[in-house]
């Protein structure tokens, strides 16, 4: 066997290839300094492939001058340049010589856009959110910031899988169509909506406060059951609101988690929430800091009571009531601040209101933006301060609070800032409008009217002055109904309403021998007498005809068909008083109206007094989910000169449920039909509550039960039938009715059905066991 001689050791190897690495280290570093340390001249630049960019725009990107000796790195910075520009779609800086040859490739000019497999939204609402236009330069980045905005609006919609390619097709003369391609993909819906840590209200309860909803058998149609981040913020601070409002101080939301499911077609959201306890008010006082103020005038016109529960609204509206005071008494600069001492022990928390004198700052300007179609004075008069004024920091939030309650915008930001010196602020308010327009076509069935049709136009902003204007037209097969609308909220500047409300309606009744016309035009004008309290008075313009009176009608309906066209004019008012206003108890509300209309100024035709009276009263038990209910109603009419007419009686349709319209009150029983021919006088009490059904809450189900009791009585004219004899029945005959109601939360608004079974009733009533309604509220 041969041996070698010599073998090298492993340090002989490793030496080895250590010197071999220096020496190819070296050779680039060498041959990199030598690449770098080349330098050209130019003598001229020749630019080639540039049709819309000139030459001097190139060679300022390129920025070389000639006869400047410029390396490699000078000429790769002039590539990056001009690359960098967004103008080329390709660049070459190549050296010829003393000759620089620079050779681009413009982007293409845009000649159309077009957005292709979009089903769910419209071409418009997609191309005014896009940056490319047509006839600009064609930019492949903002064609993908254009794809990824298209992305997101299909994310905001609930179609989270949706994608957007953006693709282009070459066009002569160095033009592209831009085409957006589209996959929608499913809508993501929320399948469930839950929450964890809640003891004192159910699931139920809370999802009803949300924004965001489950979805429902009417999906395709509701876009709140659909998961978008930004609405989950909003649902965190109502959902605070809610539980401060009743009570728990300390309550919080810890966190949402929002979780695709296995197969990716829902949401589950569930919210991680921290109740903590409910408290009470304590003992509640005033002290004044000032020497020269008594805090007595402030103590009057607290109303919140200890043993309450606390809401911050109240502690809000007392703190509004004492600056009142204290602007009453002359005193400016005046602030109030609730000092809380919280007793965990018995669960209340003290109060106690410090009077004292703030810095003197004032008002110096309010500066408004955003409001492209909003005058202004749309926005100012929600400010109770002027420019001059002592600035109030919690009167500034309570505008902001004024003018997003107008519904003209989206978002509505009130902020303050120093002003041009220390004793001064800048009020800036940012807005941002909303559509205010609505034009609305639909259909309607009633047990009572049939099948109808109705177009409807609403603004609530009309040109811009914060005016309400509404025309609708309403037909059915028994009745037909024009009607316009107008309101300024704000006459002559101040919290003065004016209406004008016209209407004309004719009824081609089922439930009775003859037709009628109707016409009123009715001014009116509203305004506030107390916290809770609104006065509204008006004149009434009023013209009623009777018609087409069968042969076999009642001589009092044949008597006021012989009057023709009855035109009368009058005064009336309403006063109304509801504690919702205020919203100091969030479960429970008390409303109450009275109003008189005197009729016949100038007339001795139809000239009466028409009273009316309503009082409703409803409070939420068992944790809110039951609702309790009770409305009283009452009216009568008198008769000034003569008798009243049948247009102007009471009928008490719908106040008494398991009852035909027209089917209670005085009938000609001399008649064959016994004609209805309503009363001078009604009262009807009702009492309701609603509840949950044990069913799956995305169905919109709930359920309530009713028991109403009244009647309808009272004629000046008893002698009716053929030959006036005296059988009109207008006794007080008391009628009453129970039932139970199915209520369903439809995307074309909330159904009732009515199922009913008349317990005390006339022989003569004409009775009704079911009948469909909208579902109101008083």
């Amino acid at each position: 066997m041969a041996v070698s001689k010599y073998q090298p050791s492993g340090n002989s190897l490793g030496h080895f290839l250590v010197v071999l690495t220096f020496i190819v280290l070296s050779f680039v570093v060498v041959t990199a300094s030598a690449v770098q340390a080349q330098t050209y001249r130019f003598t001229s630049v020749q630019i080639e492939g540039n049709q819309r960019v000139e030459a001097g725009t190139i060679l300022s990107y390129a920025d070389i001058a000639r006869g400047e000796a410029v390396s490699a790195g000078r000429l790769n910075d002039a590539y990056q340049s001009l690359l960098g520009s967004g103008l080329f779609e390709t660049v070459d800086v190549v050296p010829n010589g003393s000759t620089l040859v620079i050779r681009v490739q413009e982007f293409p000019t845009i000649n159309r856009i077009n957005i292709e497999g979009n089903r769910r939204l419209k071409d418009e609402d997609l191309l005014n959110i896009l940056q490319s236009q047509p006839r600009r330069v064609y930019s492949p980045t903002l064609a993908e910031q254009d794809a990824a905005t298209l992305t997101e609006a299909y994310t905001v919609a609930g179609r989270i899988a949706a994608t957007v390619d953006p693709k282009i097709i070459r066009r002569s003369d160095n033009r592209v169509d831009l085409v957006f391609e589209v996959s929608e993909g499913r809508v993501i819906e929320i399948e469930r909506l839950s929450f964890t840590g809640n003891r004192s209200y159910s699931d139920r309860r809370l999802r009803r406060v949300l924004e965001t909803k489950q979805a429902g058998l009417f999906r395709q149609l509701i876009g709140t059951d659909t998961f978008i981040e930004d609405r989950i913020e909003f649902d965190k601070q109502v959902l605070s609101d809610f539980y401060q409002s009743r009570g728990y101080v300390d309550f919080e939301t810890k966190n949402v988690n929002a979780e695709l499911t296995r197969e990716r077609d829902a949401f589950l959201i569930i919210f991680d929430v921290v109740e903590g306890q409910s408290f009470d008010y304590g003992q509640i006082t005033a002290l004044s800091l000032l020497d020269d103020v008594d805090a007595q005038p402030f103590m009057d016109v607290i109303k919140i009571k200890p043993g309450q529960t606390y809401s911050p609204a109240g502690v809000e509206q007392t703190i509004a009531r004492m600056e009142r005071v204290a602007l009453q008494m002359g005193l400016n600069f005046i602030r109030v601040e609730p000092r809380v001492t919280r007793n965990d022990r018995d669960l209340t928390l003290d109060l106690e209101f410090e009077i004292s004198r703030g810095p003197r700052v004032f008002v110096e300007r309010i500066d408004i933006e955003g409001n492209n179609t909003t005058l202004d004075r749309v926005i100012r008069r929600k400010f109770k301060i002027v420019e001059g004024d002592p600035f109030n920091p919690r009167e500034i939030r309570q505008s902001a609070e004024r003018i997003r309650a107008l519904g003209f915008f989206s978002n509505a930001d009130v902020t303050a800032r120093e002003g041009n010196s220390v004793d001064s602020v800048i009020v800036d308010v940012d807005v941002e409008e909303t559509p205010t327009g609505q034009l609305g076509f639909g259909a309607s069935y009633s047990n009572n009217d049939g099948v109808g049709v109705s177009v409807t136009f609403s603004e609530r902003n009309f040109l811009g002055r914060g005016q309400a204007l509404s025309f609708e037209f309403n037909t059915a097969s028994a009745n037909q109904a024009y009607s316009f609308g107008f309101r300024e909220p704000a006459l002559l500047g101040r919290d003065l309403a004016f209406a004008l409300e016209a209407s004309y309606r004719t009824t081609n009744n089922d439930f009775a021998d003859y037709d009628t016309t109707n016409i009123k035009i009715i001014p009116s004008l509203t305004f506030p007498v107390s916290e809770n309290g609104r006065l509204s008075v008006r004149m009434n313009l009023l013209q009623n005809e009777i018609s087409d009176v069968v042969e076999n009608a009642s001589k009092l309906i044949k008597d006021d068909e012989e009057a023709g066209p009855v035109f009368s004019a009058g005064l009336g008012y309403t006063y109304s008083f509801d504690t919702r206003r205020t919203g100091l108890d969030p479960n429970s509300g008390v409303v109450f109206r009275f109003g008189q209309d005197f009729n016949g100024l100038g007339s001795d035709d139809a000239t009466y007094i028409r009273s009316t009276a309503f009082l409703g009263a409803e409070t939420k038990v068992f944790n809110e989910e039951v609702t309790l209910r009770a409305i009283l109603e009452a009216g009568a009419l008198n008769a000034t000169s003569g008798n009243t007419r049948i247009t102007d009686r009471f009928f008490g349709n719908g106040k008494i449920r398991g009852f035909e319209p027209n089917g209670i009150g005085p009938r000609d029983l001399a008649v064959e039909d016994e004609d209805a021919l309503g009363g001078n006088m009604f009262a009807a009490l009702r009492f309701e509550a609603d509840f949950p059904l044990p069913l799956p809450e995305e169905y919109g189900l709930s359920g309530g039960v009713y028991f109403d009791v009244g009647s309808v009585w009272s004629l000046d004219n008893v002698n009716g039938g053929p030959d006036g004899g005296d059988r009109v029945d207008d006794g007080l005959n008391t009628r009453s009715a129970v039932g139970f109601s199915i209520f369903w939360d439809t995307a074309i608004g909330p159904l009732r059905f009515n199922f009913s079974n008349p317990l005390q009733y006339e022989e003569y009533d004409n009775r009704q066991y079911f009948d469909l309604t909208v579902s109101t509220r008083f």
